[in-house]
């Protein structure tokens, strides 16, 4: 995407016009919808609008003479290209580069106002917020309208997919014993009520699924939970006879979207105290359980804090209990049911995507020109083939060369480079079947490649072994074992901007935690047999190319010869089974113990999914796991 210039200039005055008239001289406009969701429908799409940087990370900083973004090292590239000169791209997580708090409390001047949209902020973000400027004088101002969208004359109407009923053969549980579960952490908690505000807890939660947001099968919505009753907030339209009768079944009654905000408000009014995870839930939402609160019929009201106030002053000022939803731990670690379908939409991807590389292939040696938005549709179409398919778990990411090096590239027709006969090609992509979520990266090289290449790819695969191999103790915490990943990378004085291992959901969003694999350490979230995480190190040259190999894993309890401190151990078990490029491998830098890993894995993938291929796909297949020795 080439920037427009004068197109954003003009976004640029408008914004700041309707800023000057509010009397804020900083806006802060972040990516996230209300829900606080990675991927968001087309009407939330403010900081992309505005910005015009298509990234799925970042956060935009207006001012009355500047403009800058923060996303983080998967994007720095793709934000080069796409920012107009009136940008300023702020590389989060590198030397030297403030984050966005920090940047406004040393560069606003005293007295300043900075406004937020407390709809997309979450309680935690303004706090950190309100404290960082209260340190320069600076005021956090609440906007009643959110300012982009006073300008943005073309918004996109709010999506109406309609719900589906996710089955109780994939979920493994029923929505009454979910609401059961969760009733017995509330009333070991002191509340009556339960706020679910993420969009993938409120779709696991009631065994449904939404198609609002791209990619992922979620539907803009809350979920309030009483003692004997819930409430699921949604465009009513969007609820088919089918959802109805199966949420009756759990006394789970549906109301408007809009009237969520109200029953926050009337509970609190009640005197019911309110469970609510700051990490997750907007400052709005609280502001209505604070204004109930404050509207209750009692001698002493309390007075509504500021911007969601301190920690400390609204646990006095709310009938709140803020802690983490008891949801997102119960989401993460899969039950049975769960664990099965994601297997058997690893077998439905493990053939479609053997179907996509031997076509690949076939076609760059006939001398057929492919680029890289042609190979993103084939690779819809072949998992398309396969049973229950409904969509990409995220745009497929096909980069050649030094689009390769753009972690999280797409390609645009305009955009797409040419696939041939000395391409080096990462594909990330991934599926959403009806039984479960896929994810998966493969690098492949359609000719001879360098030296340097194989090092580097060879150097990403030692790490992703090593990872694969770890036994550890129960209730490890994920940043402990992102090393392993990255160590044989270090040796060579190599590395990679991301993380190593994300979350993700059964049939749900692609990205999901709260586990995860990465050198931030404040993720103190345990790793759990039945837990779900990607393995995918990676190395990029800008202007070259890049490298990622991935697979997902399953948290598994591991047999050990000795067990100290009687905690149990774990280790992964590899759900992806697509063939890893062994052309690309450098045998003479790898131990018998690693080459014995590639070979093993490989008799598993031809094991699984040969039975399902058939014709040129199979014998692709057994040429591409057949056994490498040096």
């Amino acid at each position: 995407m080439v920037a427009d210039d004068a197109g954003n200039a003009a976004k640029l005055a408008a914004l700041r016009a309707a800023m000057a008239t509010r009397g804020v001289r900083a806006l802060i406009v972040p990516s996230q919808d209300p829900h606080f969701s990675e991927y968001v429908a087309a009407c939330f799409e403010r900081r992309r609008w505005i910005s015009e940087f298509t990234g799925s990370a970042g956060t935009v900083v207006v001012t009355e003479d500047r403009a800058l973004l923060w996303t983080d090292g998967r994007y720095f590239v793709q934000a080069e290209e796409e920012l107009s000169e009136d940008w300023t791209l702020m590389r989060s997580g590198t030397k030297g580069t403030p984050d966005a708090k920090t940047w406004l409390k040393t560069t606003m001047t005293a007295g300043s106002a900075v406004g937020i949209d407390p709809n997309v902020h979450s309680v935690s973000e303004a706090r950190e917020l309100r404290k960082a400027l209260r340190e320069s004088e600076c005021e956090v101002v609440a906007m009643e309208e959110n300012l982009v969208d006073s300008i943005w004359s073309d918004r996109p109407a709010f999506p109406k997919t309609k719900l589906r009923v996710h089955p109780a053969e994939f979920a493994g549980q029923t929505v009454e014993e979910k609401l059961t579960h969760l009733r017995e952490n509330m009333k070991e908690n002191g509340v009556q009520r339960l706020v679910v505000s993420s969009l993938d807890d409120v779709m696991w939660l009631c065994n449904v699924r939404g198609g609002d947001a791209p990619c992922n099968p979620v539907t803009l919505s809350y979920v309030l939970v009483g003692e004997t009753e819930a409430s699921l907030y949604v465009d009513v339209d969007k609820a088919t006879d089918a959802v109805r009768a199966h949420l009756a079944e759990a006394n789970v009654t549906i109301k408007p979207y809009e009237e969520m905000s109200k029953d926050v408000y009337a509970s609190a009014q009640a005197g019911e105290t309110l469970w609510m995870d700051v990490d997750r839930v907007s400052v709005a939402m609280l502001e209505e359980a604070e204004a109930g609160a404050a509207a209750a019929p009692r001698g002493a009201k309390s007075a509504r804090s500021d911007v969601a106030g301190d920690a400390s002053s609204s646990a006095s000022a709310t009938p709140v209990k803020e802690g983490t939803c008891p949801i997102a731990i119960a989401k993460a670690v899969k039950n049975d049911a769960e664990m099965a379908g994601m297997v058997e939409a690893h077998l439905r991807d493990g053939a479609a995507m053997a179907e996509f590389w031997c076509w690949m292939e076939k076609e760059i040696a006939s001398g057929r020109t492919v680029d890289e938005y042609e190979a993103g549709e084939r690779v819809m179409a072949c998992r398309a083939k396969q049973g229950d398919f409904i969509e990409e778990s995220f745009p497929t990411i096909a980069g050649e060369g030094p689009h390769g090096a753009v972690v999280h590239y797409r390609a645009t027709r305009e955009s797409a480079r040419a696939v041939g006969g000395e391409s080096l090609l990462l594909c990330d992509s991934g599926g959403q079947y009806a039984c479960g979520t896929t994810d998966v990266t493969r690098t492949v090289h359609f000719g001879t490649p360098t030296d340097h290449q194989k090092e580097c790819y060879t150097r990403v695969l030692q790490g992703h072994i090593a990872l694969d191999q770890m036994v550890f103790p129960t209730g490890t915490k994920g940043f402990v074992l992102d090393a392993f990943a990255r160590s044989h990378l270090w040796a060579s004085g190599l590395d990679y901007r991301h993380g190593t291992g994300h979350g993700v959901g059964a049939a749900l969003n692609v990205h999901e935690g709260p586990q995860g694999i990465s050198p931030r350490f404040g993720n103190m979230t345990a790793l759990l047999p039945g837990m779900i995480l990607s393995n995918e190190p990676g190395y990029y040259e800008d202007g070259a190319f890049g490298i990622r190999i991935e697979n997902l894993l399953h948290v598994v309890d591991a047999d050990t010869k000795h067990n100290f401190g009687d905690t149990g151990f774990m280790k992964f078990e590899s759900l992806t089974l697509i063939p890893i490029q062994t052309k690309l491998m450098d045998l003479s830098i790898m131990s018998d113990k690693e080459i014995a890993w590639v070979n093993e894995y490989h008799a598993k993938v031809w094991e699984k999914i040969s039975p399902r291929v058939e014709g040129d796909t199979k014998a692709w297949l057994e040429k591409a796991c057949a056994a490498i020795s040096r």
